[in-house]
């Protein structure tokens, strides 16, 4: 009988990071997925990152996780976007090769030592003395484990809708996962559906893109993973995206198949997402907008596939294409494959830990959509969670948990624990509390010392970060001790529409004002001044700038966090019995009896719990 240390169920974005993670730890690891070559598959959008989700995958790469670098791989566009605003919602994003992409998650997963794939599809979890000992696949073979992380994204019982029909699956031409819920559920599990959707692909030959506005990705474009070695990036050619719009008589089209939507018609059970919801969903619930975005973006190099990102839809396919050829530049556009909805179970995620570890079942963790989270980014956040406490937990080593005070990936996962959800989650940076100190420019500042304790980061990497600190601490002593003159300083003061100086300032405080950038302040008075050695170094110069401009915010956050992170150290027993607190309301006692929270400040953090529970609560573990 074979047997691993750890089994993973599902090889897309969760069971890569789980995978990697857990096989550098050392340990021995089964990945199960019906087909290796769709590793890594994006089944909707071909990209990584956007607001909030770019920030997951600096994390995962500062964790020494793998979602960085195979975008980076196989990225044909990279944008930051919101760069006209505040550097706590800069956000990478990169238009990816969906073909690509597969290939180069395959070769990372095969190039680590102590995985094997397992193409087989699984049927049962098995227990014993609520412990995970093995699985059992369609083949009915058993592999034991000790530990075993399922990953399962949209195939637990998947279920595809185009209209009124439907068909089993979990993504196009591949078939769901049957079986598994069943198993759970017997454990005692409660489980409930989702939908998620996606648009109709289109053929880029027979689209107007003449009449269409250009979307270039910019130019020099930034990698996610800093262990990308910028000689070589990009690697492949990079191309543009275009955009278009909806319009008046486009919604008129699409109404006319409302009757015959499975959202309306009630063919569907599952909740969609909320922020990222079908364009028949967009007409309805936005009856008032004349017009709704759309950006036209190409599946890969060697691909004719444009995905038509804004146009998630599971209307019948007659009507899609009736309303895509009303949209400019979409005149004569034909429809290679219609736009669906595919229903899935999920396990509402209060079951879990902060760890990913379920509360029923020892060594049984669940990781991404499984969770009721929506995105390949939040569900690889997970996945490297997952991976790297099922390996400690093996190795009888201590837990890893993430605050939300110092990750994205904290406050995920802290939200999918202490408020559950009934719709699929979204990372947004509106989410995290302290947003200007999780930016993702400081990702490996905040999070590179965990993936070295794990073995994930080199050496060398980790000796580079500590000597960078070094430099952004004399960088910002040097500006805050250095002096300039009017007369050397006020030709550029002016050059930016910004007031002149009487006497002389330091840089520090010069660069505060919004509208003087360090870079181009640094480059005037070049000639007067050779003493910025340390601020060639465009990383350095980048951390310097941000910490400065925005000192005084950060410390707010800081002190903030600070008087939080006393109600996080009271701690409450797992097993303690909230039937005891005869003075909190029905609701609080009832949801901290089911979330089990670690904490006073995860407690805090539940709904329905208010703070006159928590004042109780407080009152009585201290006593």
């Amino acid at each position: 009988m074979k047997s691993y240390d750890i089994i993973i169920v599902g090889g897309g974005h969760a069971g890569i990071e789980a995978a990697v993670s857990a096989a550098q730890m050392g340990c021995t690891v089964g990945l199960v997925t019906m087909d290796k070559n769709a590793m890594g598959r994006m089944s909707c959008n071909p990209a990584i990152g956007g607001s909030a989700k770019g920030h997951l995958v600096h994390e995962i790469d500062a964790l020494g996780g793998a979602m960085g670098l195979i975008a980076d791989q196989s990225g044909i566009q990279f944008r930051t976007l919101n760069k006209s605003k505040g550097p706590a919602v800069w956000a990478g994003r990169s238009q990816n090769d969906r073909k690509i992409y597969s290939e180069v998650a395959l070769k990372t997963v095969l190039a680590v030592k102590n995985i094997e794939i397992i193409e087989e599809s699984l049927i049962e979890a098995i227990e014993e003395n609520k412990q995970i000992v093995g699985v059992k696949t369609l083949n009915c073979e058993e592999i034991k484990c000790r530990a075993l992380i399922v990953c399962s994204g949209t195939f637990l019982n998947g279920l595809m809708h185009t209209g009124l029909k439907s068909i089993k699956g979990g993504r196009f031409g591949e078939l769901p996962s049957v079986g598994l819920t069943e198993s759970l559920v017997k454990m005692g599990f409660e489980y409930g559906r989702l939908k998620t959707g996606t648009p109709p692909r289109l053929n880029k030959n027979s689209i107007n893109w003449d009449i269409l506005e250009e979307q270039p990705g910019d130019i020099p474009p930034k990698p996610f993973s800093l262990r990308t070695p910028l000689n070589e990036f990009p690697y492949i050619p990079q191309l543009s995206c275009h955009l278009t719009y909806t319009n008046q008589i486009v919604h008129k089209i699409l109404e006319k198949g409302f009757d015959r939507s499975p959202m309306f018609t009630g063919r569907i059970q599952g909740v969609g997402p909320r922020y990222c919801p079908s364009i028949e969903d967009k007409i309805n619930r936005f009856s008032d907008k004349e017009r709704h975005q759309l950006f036209l973006e190409p599946e890969g190099l060697d691909s004719d596939l444009i995905y038509i990102n804004g146009f998630s839809t599971s209307l019948p396919e007659e009507i899609q294409i009736e309303a895509l050829h009303q949209i400019k530049g979409l005149e004569n556009v034909e429809m290679v494959r219609p736009g669906y909805a595919v229903e899935y179970d999920y396990f509402p995620p209060y079951q879990v830990d902060l760890t990913l570890e379920t509360k029923l079942i020892k060594g049984l963790y669940f990781a991404g959509q499984i969770n009721g989270t929506s995105g390949y980014e939040e569900a690889a956040g997970q996945g490297i969670v997952a991976g790297i406490n099922a390996a400690l937990k093996i190795q009888n080593r201590p837990e890893f948990v993430l605050k939300r005070s110092e990750s994205y990936i904290g406050v995920l996962i802290d939200d999918l624990v202490g408020k559950s959800t009934s719709e699929p989650y979204r990372m947004f940076t509106s989410r995290a509390e302290h947003r200007l100190i999780l930016r993702q420019d400081n990702a490996d500042r905040r999070l590179t010392k965990y993936g070295y304790e794990f073995g994930l980061i080199s050496k060398e990497m980790f000796d580079e970060l500590t000597k960078r600190e070094i430099k952004i601490t004399k960088s910002k002593e040097f500006l805050s001790n250095t002096k300039l003159q009017p007369a050397i300083i006020n030709e550029y003061l002016e050059s930016v529409n910004s007031a002149t100086i009487d006497s002389s300032e330091p840089i520090d405080k010069l660069i505060k004002r919004p509208e003087v950038e360090l870079k181009s302040l640094l480059a005037s008075i070049e000639k007067q001044n050779n003493g910025f050695d340390l601020l060639k170094d465009e990383t350095v110069l980048e951390q310097t700038e941000i910490e400065i401009k925005y000192e005084g915010y950060i410390q707010r956050q800081i002190e903030l966090i600070a008087k939080i992170e006393k109600y996080e150290e009271v701690l409450i027993p797992l097993n303690f019995n909230y039937n005891n607190l005869k003075s909190i309301s029905t609701e609080g006692r009832e949801k901290l009896s089911k979330v089990k929270p670690r904490s006073l400040g995860q407690a805090s953090r539940i709904s329905g719990v208010t703070p006159s529970d928590i004042s109780v609560l407080l009152v009585y573990l201290k006593s």
